[in-house]
């Protein structure tokens, strides 16, 4: 099961390091993972997304963070009531004869085409992965040519 893991840290040099290797001493791959300042600069967020079959497994990773001395807050919102979004900007194929279906698929998961010139467009789309994942699907058949994705993000409602 994944789990999605808020980590307040201190926002020094080498912290993300020491979390990083934390996960991978102990054999756990780290599924997503996006890191920003919150509104005091010396405090970084971390939402790291961890496959974890049981809960003893996800009881000593939440140990082993509370333990790092620059780690302040350790919060699990896999039972918690939280909004979690990721971003995705694509680059697809794009065609005057193709357009008006790329519009109604945008239209459909509130994405946006944010730029296109000759044959590309990049859209961007903000949403939960299961929406993301769909959306996916509703363009192979205009042709993804590349993407990048943020790793989830969380907050507590």
């Amino acid at each position: 099961m994944k789990h999605t893991i808020s980590v307040l840290v201190e926002n020094k040099f080498g912290v993300l390091a020491r979390v990083a290797g934390l996960f991978s001493a102990r054999g756990y791959n780290i599924a997503s993972l996006a890191v920003s300042e919150t509104l005091d600069p010396e405090i970084s967020n971390m939402t790291i997304v961890v496959n974890a079959e049981d809960e003893k497994i996800l009881e000593q990773i939440n140990k082993q963070l509370n333990k790092l001395i620059d780690v302040i807050t350790v919060t699990d919102f896999t039972k918690k009531d939280h909004a979690e979004r990721e971003l995705v900007l694509l680059k697809v194929d794009y065609s005057a004869k193709d357009k008006a279906k790329l519009e109604a698929i945008l239209k459909k998961y509130f994405a946006k085409l944010i730029k296109h010139k000759d044959n590309s467009a990049i859209v961007e789309v903000v949403g939960e992965q299961d929406q993301i994942k769909n959306l996916l699907e509703d363009l192979k058949p205009l042709g993804i040519k590349e993407m990048v994705r943020t790793g989830k993000i969380a907050i507590a409602e």
